[in-house]
């Protein structure tokens, strides 16, 4: 069984390169079991999408409109 911290490493890692099947499949397990990891999963996805968004500038959009 995979623990917490061998899942936030893989999230993190899951995020640069792709997973093999077989420990996509044994993360997906730990994520419907464990809602800490869940969580850190969505939050590390919101978290790029941010820095993205505003590597391309669209804060100064956001800003200026407001």
């Amino acid at each position: 069984m995979m623990n917490c911290i061998e899942a936030t490493r893989l999230i993190s890692d899951a995020q640069e390169q792709a997973l093999p099947l077989k420990t996509r499949m044994g993360l997906q397990v730990h994520l419907m079991m464990c809602s800490g990891c869940h969580n850190f999963k969505q939050q590390m996805g919101d978290l790029r999408a941010i820095t993205r968004a505003y590597a391309k500038g669209e804060n100064e959009q956001t800003e200026n409109k407001g």
